[in-house]
């Protein structure tokens, strides 16, 4: 038999005054008295059989046991808070906050969103860009696209593509006697880099048998994906390309992949919302919609251009 959940009153008490370590500021948060706040943390730990506060120097402290008791109860009103607000939210149904990085953003999603909008224009889409895994209750977001193998704590994931490494240039970059032929050529050329995939350069080369070090050449660095390709588009240079970066521009002739050795990833791109919000009919329409806008993307196997 489950145990008797203890008061839940004392449990607010509980984690307003651990939080404040003061029952003076957790009576102000919770609207009642600095003495309705001791009454309920003397009921609660006569029901847990513990203490939970000493008075160290004029100071409340927690205990060992209560400190260990915290998170669980703050994590259990964190989601109650966070459901209450879903549910109180006049616009949850017509509002959807998608969040994902930046150069994914640029380069795949918005290109494509249009298409979204025209099947639901009911729905107000939201876009928001971090390179930092969003926090799904403090950040107000209701899905995301991230990259990975698929496996986040409290989160259904649905996959949505592959992504593979290879070098990418203008085409103009192909052309003349000096032009770009072989891999090995690449020693003469300029090597764009983005701050967030610093490896990217050192592995392909490594698999295609160069020596790594040409990834050490002087180049062009930028902090956003997007700005990389963009650059190579330019013909500034030659940057290595990720499949959902890049296949657009393959596929329109802006970039050409000269090269047959590619990096394959044992990790993708997943679209993931919470498991108790991810049936909702906004998330469900999304989620639907991008895996159809997967399956007609431009395969890099019909794009690709070589020497």
């Amino acid at each position: 038999m489950a145990p008797r959940l203890p008061s839940l009153n004392g449990l607010r008490a509980f984690e307003a005054a651990a939080r404040h370590l003061s029952f003076t500021n957790a009576a102000a948060e919770l609207n009642v008295t600095q003495t309705a706040i001791s009454h309920q943390i003397r009921r609660l730990e006569e029901e847990l059989g513990l203490r939970l506060f000493v008075r160290q120097n004029r100071a409340l402290a927690l205990t060992p046991k209560a400190a260990e008791y915290l998170p669980g109860i703050r994590a259990a009103f964190q989601d109650l808070r966070f459901a209450t607000d879903r549910l109180l939210r006049k616009d949850d149904d017509k509002v959807l906050t998608v969040s994902l990085m930046t150069s994914l953003a640029t380069k795949w999603l918005l290109p494509r969103l249009s298409g979204f909008q025209e099947q639901h224009p009911d729905i107000d889409v939201r876009i928001t860009t971090s390179s930092e895994l969003v926090d799904f209750r403090k950040d107000n977001v209701d899905a995301a696209i991230r990259y990975g193998r698929g496996q986040w704590s409290g989160l259904h994931a649905d996959w949505l593509m592959a992504d593979q490494l290879f070098p990418v240039c203008s085409p103009k970059l192909l052309q003349g006697e000096r032009g770009l032929k072989r891999p090995e050529d690449l020693a003469r050329f300029t090597l764009l880099h983005s701050s967030g995939y610093t490896d990217d350069w050192r592995l392909w080369l490594t698999a295609a048998g160069l020596p790594a070090a040409i990834a050490g050449n002087p180049g062009l660095t930028f902090d956003l994906s997007f700005m990389t390709i963009q650059a190579a588009v330019d013909g500034i240079g030659v940057a290595i390309g990720h499949t959902a970066f890049v296949q657009d521009d393959l596929a329109s002739g802006r970039l050409v992949a000269p090269f047959d050795v590619v990096l394959p990833e044992d990790a993708g791109y997943y679209f993931v919302s919470p498991q108790e919000t991810t049936k909702l009919p906004k998330i469900v329409a999304f989620r639907e919609w991008l895996q159809a806008a997967v399956k007609q993307s431009p395969d890099r196997a019909e794009t690709i251009t070589t020497a």
